[in-house]
């Protein structure tokens, strides 16, 4: 009887991750770019803008000055005095340096702050739809994920269901996950809404992984409510952020979480485990930034305050297509279901439709688990601002186009 190979016995808690379809589609359309083909993309999260010229300058100085070796694992300890700075200033917290961990993007953050809590049989909360590695990583660590489909208000957008999440509660449940402003949907939550979910964790003796690396990317004049404002947010925190949106940082991989202070000695022996420390130059440029100019931030989140309108104000013309006005991140999140109904299209395959036949890339609303997405897409508008307008009108006649024939 022959051998299995052993090379392609792959244990099965990796077999079940899925990969980000973001980047997939993004090599669909490179390739048609490629082969000479115009593509407008609204398909990745990534600023357009380049990073700022001082934070540049911070890092060609680390690397004239030789600044190129390890580090200690939690972050250069003027990173770690400047996250917790930036945070207290900004939220009123009271973030000691001793309690941040820098990471390698806000994705080992999460990777972190999961491998400390999840253990097997565990039962993950995250609203649907999601930013799609919360799952993943939930999965790999032998958790479930319980997904709780959030509200869509036609012309308003995404609020969390409240009662819902309470109502998912089990005995098996452990962590709930709090992503504010929101990927992919650009809502920002209510303040009264993470006081809720909040108070669910607490009386439940649940974890919350709050991610809020979106947390500059307001566009209206609600307020934002950190969970770090909260006053007792020890008690059931694990807080990500990172430097890859803020700062247009994405290639650089920084990010951080902040845990309280009697696990951080754990979380260092698993991150000294996986990565040893970040890199040393993306330190140095990470303090420059938040200790630096401000202004490159504030003049790219007006531009994407911008676009956020122009995307709203076009796709309101377009048939069987439900846009909302984003309140934060860079993305919409619209509804096509009208569309859907007219063509007989599947999600996927209007996406398939407007890439192919369009030179439009936006992302199926599958891509972020689970049900809720099978009648939106996501647009991301971290995108140059004419190719926003463009993108957007062809869209509108795609949907006109199609809805007729």
């Amino acid at each position: 009887m022959p051998q299995k190979d052993p090379t392609l016995d792959i244990q099965e808690r990796v077999v079940e991750i899925e990969g980000e379809t973001a980047f997939a589609y993004l090599a669909v359309a490179r390739k048609l770019i490629q082969e000479g083909r115009r593509v407008i993309s609204f398909g990745i999260g990534q600023p357009d803008f380049p990073t700022p010229h001082h934070i540049r300058e911070a890092a060609k100085k680390a690397l004239d000055e030789g600044f190129t070796g390890y580090t200690e694992t939690a972050g250069i300890p003027e990173l770690r005095e400047a996250i917790a700075w930036y945070l207290n200033s900004r939220y009123g917290a009271d973030v000691s340096p001793e309690e941040v961990i820098a990471t390698t993007g806000a994705k080992t953050a999460i990777f972190l702050g999961m491998a400390l809590y999840l253990r097997p049989g565990d039962e993950v909360i995250i609203p649907d739809p999601s930013y799609y590695a919360y799952a993943q990583v939930a999965k790999l660590f032998g958790a479930r994920p319980v997904y709780v489909p959030m509200k869509f208000e036609p012309g308003l957008g995404f609020r969390f269901d409240i009662e819902g999440i309470e109502r998912a509660v089990s005995e098996k449940t452990r962590m709930i996950v709090v992503n504010n402003p929101h990927n992919p949907t650009g809502s920002v939550f209510p303040p009264d809404q993470v006081e809720a979910i909040h108070d669910i964790a607490r009386r439940r003796g649940l974890i919350i992984l709050a991610d809020e690396i979106y947390d500059n990317f307001l566009y209206t004049e609600k307020p934002f409510k950190s969970t770090l404002s909260l006053p007792d947010w020890r008690e059931n925190l694990v807080y990500v952020n990172g430097f890859s949106k803020t700062f247009s940082m994405t290639g650089w991989r920084l990010g951080y979480v902040v845990l309280r202070r009697e696990v951080i000695p754990k979380a260092l022996d698993l991150a000294v485990t996986i990565y040893s420390c970040p890199p040393s130059i993306a330190q140095k440029a990470g303090v420059a930034a938040l200790r630096g100019d401000w202004g490159p931030v504030r003049e790219m989140v007006e531009e994407f305050r911008s676009r956020a309108r122009i995307l709203y104000d076009i796709l309101s013309q377009a048939e069987g297509i439900e846009p909302y006005l984003p309140e934060g991140a860079f993305y919409m999140f619209p509804r096509v279901a009208g569309l859907l109904r007219k063509t007989g299209l599947s999600v996927e395959q209007l996406a398939e439709k407007l890439l192919y036949s369009y030179g439009v890339l936006v992302l199926p609303g599958t891509s972020f688990p689970e049900s809720v997405g099978r009648e939106h897409v996501r647009l991301s508008f971290a995108t140059a601002t004419s190719d926003v307008k463009e993108g957007a009108e062809i869209i509108v006649r795609a949907s006109r186009e199609l809805s007729s024939g």
